[in-house]
């Protein structure tokens, strides 16, 4: 994977990669180490959550490493790892014109248009994804560089 623009915005998806070893962890970490442009909003980190919370659950994951993961996450957003993507009311505002518009074309998710939003509001040249509904909405919008 190769990202040549800048910055660059991480969804729940890419996120998740690089705390939890999954199929394409290692491709995402080479393409992304040393770089100081990455963008994460606050909703990636909840939902990032959810996720570790349910494999916990269903023991994919122990209660300890769920712990230390969420741990880690929290120390590396307010350690400067990533750029914070804040949710406002105009980001919201954002997300719902999205849902009205592209909506009409994509199966835009609530999350998904509030992803996009936020990407926008931070100026993110590049999105980062590896759910296949989020990129075909990142794709439709024409807005972002969605490597593959």
């Amino acid at each position: 994977m190769q990202i040549a623009s800048s910055p660059v915005y991480l969804d729940t998806s890419a996120l998740a990669k690089l705390y939890v070893a999954e199929s394409g962890s290692a491709t995402l970490e080479a393409a992304l180490v040393g770089r100081r442009d990455l963008i994460v909003s606050e909703l990636a980190v909840t939902e990032l959550s959810s996720t570790i919370a349910r494999r916990a659950r269903e023991g994919d994951l122990s209660a300890a490493h769920a712990q230390r993961l969420y741990q880690r996450i929290l120390q590396d957003c307010a350690g400067g790892e990533f750029r914070r993507a804040e949710l406002t009311a105009g980001v919201h505002r954002d997300a719902e014109r999205l849902l009205l518009g592209l909506g009409r074309r994509v199966a835009l998710r609530a999350a998904d248009a509030l992803h996009l939003a936020l990407a926008a509001a931070h100026t993110a040249q590049v999105l980062i994804t590896f759910d296949t509904r989020m990129r075909a909405a990142a794709e439709a919008m024409g807005t972002f560089e969605v490597p593959v």
